[in-house]
């Protein structure tokens, strides 16, 4: 006779209310990635920095966040992942009053640096500590949804509540706020949360830090650049130089007894589809919705307003979904709601290709929510699934890489396809008649739709109606196009892993064991 199953007990009202506490530190952490969005003409009236110090100023946090991320993973699967929770927590407070108090641009730059590498901290031993706290596969569903809502969130409302501070106080406010919230999270965290960290924790490898830093760091910069600047030769420098110190990483990495990253995580099937999966999935929306937000202004000449408030309601369905994605992963099953998950993304970014082609506002609108459907339960699903089938003395691990994976797969999804469609844009441009325009406007409208409609608002309305009618068409067509791309890779994709989850035998009421 059969064993009975061991079913993993539920979780209490300390559990709950210890996953709040973590929601609220996810929420900060990612609040400061768009807060500074409207504090930056305070900060260059203050400090006046160079146009370098000013992009330092907003990128260094996010760049310093993705460097950090495999490191304060591992960390905490050898330390500790409250520890490190607290320490990052700590960290985070006093560099956040650094940052608001900072007297020059150099200091506001080295305070954002401080602030990015105490976040590295929070997304990955969040996670991990969430699998520590939700042992039951349906709960621990719930708990991820909850998770991404946070961070989600935290997108959302930074530039709102950042506006609200610099309505009454000093722009060192937008950090201040931090700070009550880091507080809270270390007076509660130790009765709070459960401990945990691997029995055969070795030493960490300061080599293997410093490579994975010059891993992620030139490549992240190389594709940000490269999404805000175009195609340059010096881009792929920084790309083969982030690639070469990544052959180095992965070889010592083969090396070592304690190594900073497990690879044998990667010999697993379902932790590579999962994978896979969850940087297409971001890789596909980022760069969507960038396209909708820029073709709601530029091609519907909507205010940034307006452009907001028609954007509502994709937000909310994005909301809501974060938040009850777990009923259909716990009703289907985590597999079936990847691939049906994956085919309504595919479904959604099919409509959009027909709304942006036929220049529709209320098609964008409604392809977006349908994106927002499919897309939600893909991401929280396969992040379950990447921390779900690790081992759990490597969730940290398995957190970090799935972050990591997320940072690249944002940054690839606006670069890529951004380049796809200002091709696109180009090419439709070449048969354009610009007579009319001097060399320089003729290279502005030539070049980008932003260009084309700043021209237009300098000439008569008449002499620049034929030529502003083929730029928004031409824009038009490139996103109508990348999202075709989109769809045609989504639905690879969902064949693709289809057949890897398969072969992987994944007995889906296992995974409730981890």
């Amino acid at each position: 006779m059969a064993a009975p199953v061991e079913t993993p007990e539920h979780a209490g009202r300390r559990e709950w209310i210890g996953l709040s506490v973590l929601s609220i530190a996810c929420l900060i952490y990612s609040m400061d990635l768009s807060v500074l969005f409207l504090a930056v003409p305070a900060i260059v009236a203050d400090l006046d920095p160079s146009a370098a110090q000013l992009l330092w100023i907003n990128d260094i946090y996010g760049f310093m966040v993705a460097g950090f991320l495999m490191t304060m993973g591992t960390l905490g699967d050898r330390i500790g992942r409250r520890r490190v929770l607290l320490i990052g927590a700590f960290a985070f407070g006093v560099a956040s009053a650094l940052a608001a108090f900072s007297q020059t641009a150099g200091q506001l730059i080295a305070s954002r640096a401080l602030l990015g590498i105490a976040g590295a901290t929070i997304a990955p031993s969040t996670l991990s500590l969430i699998v520590n706290l939700f042992r039951n596969e349906a709960e621990r569903n719930r708990a991820i949804g909850i998770w991404g809502t946070a961070f989600a969130l935290g997108g959302l409302v930074g530039p709102l509540i950042g506006g609200l501070l610099l309505q009454y106080f000093h722009w060192g406010a937008v950090f201040l706020i931090n700070i009550p919230v880091m507080l809270v999270l270390l007076a509660v965290a130790p009765f709070l949360l459960p401990e945990y960290k691997s029995d055969d924790a070795g030493r960490l490898d300061l080599v293997s830090v410093v490579l994975s830093l010059a891993t992620v760091l030139p490549v992240i910069y190389g594709i940000k650049h490269m999404a805000a600047d175009g195609f340059e030769l010096i881009q792929l420098l920084y790309l083969a130089v982030g690639l070469f110190f990544g052959t180095v990483f992965i070889r010592r990495q083969t090396r070592l007894s304690d190594p900073l990253i497990d690879l044998a995580l990667f010999r697993n099937p379902a932790f590579n589809a999962s994978l896979l999966v969850n940087l297409a999935g971001i890789f596909f929306v980022f760069g969507v919705f960038l396209f909708q937000n820029l073709f709601l202004q530029l091609v519907l000449g909507l205010s940034p307003l307006k452009a907001a408030l028609w954007s509502a309601p994709s937000a909310l369905v994005f909301t809501i979904m974060s938040l009850q994605a777990y009923r259909f992963t716990n009703h289907f099953g985590p597999i079936r709601t990847v691939l049906g998950g994956l085919v309504v993304n595919a479904v959604g970014t099919a409509a959009m290709a027909v709304a942006a082609y036929s220049e529709s506002l209320l098609g964008i609108l409604g392809a977006s929510m349908i994106i927002g459907l499919g897309f939600v339960p893909v991401i929280l699903t396969t992040t379950g699934l990447i921390v779900g089938t690790a081992p759990p003395e490597r969730a940290g691990s398995a957190s970090a890489i799935s972050e990591t994976s997320a940072e690249f797969g944002g940054a690839l999804g606006v670069a890529l396809l951004g380049s796809l469609a200002t091709l696109v844009y180009r090419t439709a441009m070449n048969g354009t008649d610009l007579r009319g325009l001097n060399a320089q406007q003729a290279e502005a409208v030539s070049e980008t739709l932003a260009g084309a409609v700043e021209t237009a608002q300098q000439l008569p309305i008449s002499a620049s109606a034929i030529w502003l009618s083929a730029a928004k068409s031409g824009f038009a067509l490139g996103f109508s196009l990348c999202c075709i791309v989109a769809t045609a890779t989504l639905l690879l994709l969902a064949l693709l892993a289809r057949r890897v989850y398969a072969a992987a035998r994944i007995d889906e009421s296992a995974l409730a064991s981890h």
